[in-house]
């Protein structure tokens, strides 16, 4: 199990795929708005279980100071195996090298505990994004 920046065309794609695999064809989420105008002003990881298969995905982006964790996802075979909380402490750790301190993201409300386990804190009430059930869930670290 290992985290890595992406740094090449190819990993973004691969980075790109994953998302459309869960977020798109098993959540059902439209195209147009998994794939935003922040991805290129966006720090995007990969996951990787064995060597070379990249399973799960996510990115960084700083927003008035705090910093963003957005698209994380695992593809379904790898959720439950402890990446998720690499996924974390990976965006984490990116944070932290460029000096943010706090942290929030948008979770899904099925997630909720995954993310409290980790430290985080509900901030708000559910919001539906994407058609799906979310909550504001927010870290100092």
């Amino acid at each position: 199990m290992r985290a890595e920046r992406v740094t090449t065309g190819n990993q973004l794609e691969e980075a790109f795929r994953i998302r459309r695999e869960v977020f798109v064809e098993e959540q059902g989420v439209p195209l147009e708005d998994e794939f935003d105008q922040y991805e290129q002003n966006s720090e995007h990881i990969l996951i990787y279980h064995e060597e070379d298969a990249p399973v799960g995905t996510a990115r960084l982006r700083v927003v008035d100071g705090w910093a963003k964790l957005e698209r994380i996802c695992l593809l379904a075979p790898y959720r439950k195996s402890g990446l998720g909380s690499l996924i974390i402490a990976t965006l984490e750790q990116m944070a932290a090298e460029q000096g943010l301190t706090r942290m929030k993201l948008h979770g899904q409300k099925q997630a909720e505990g995954f993310y409290q386990k980790l430290g985080y804190e509900t901030g708000s009430p559910v919001f539906m994004e994407d058609g799906i059930p979310h909550v504001l869930m927010v870290k100092s670290i």
